[in-house]
């Protein structure tokens, strides 16, 4: 686990970061951190930059993935929802980058 967390954190931008994470998943409770890893690389992309309207719009689609399996019974769907938070920041990221005249780095 030590060594998936130093991958992520040395990918070199959010595309590898969650290639990594796709690669090493556990389908298991372990993905909450390398979950959350993946949202901090990817969130040094954009989250600076949002303005408040923005902001609360990412921290409710954050929310939406927390709901959307809480009735769920099984580490497998707290995997779920690690990866629901990982692909929400990682489109965050896209669209800054796309605001930015850059087109991610894979």
């Amino acid at each position: 686990m030590d060594d998936i967390v130093v991958a992520l954190n040395k990918a070199p931008s959010c595309d590898r970061a969650m290639k990594v994470f796709e690669a090493c998943e556990f389908g298991a409770s372990g993905d909450v951190q390398l979950g959350a890893v993946v949202e901090k690389k990817c969130e040094g992309d954009f989250l600076s930059r949002l303005k408040d309207p923005q902001r609360r719009a990412y921290q409710r689609e954050m929310r939406v993935c927390d709901r959307k399996y809480r009735n769920e019974s099984g580490t497998m769907y707290v995997s779920f929802t690690a990866f629901c938070r990982a692909i929400v920041a990682q489109r965050y990221s896209h669209r800054a980058q796309k605001l930015a005249g850059s087109s991610p780095r894979r």
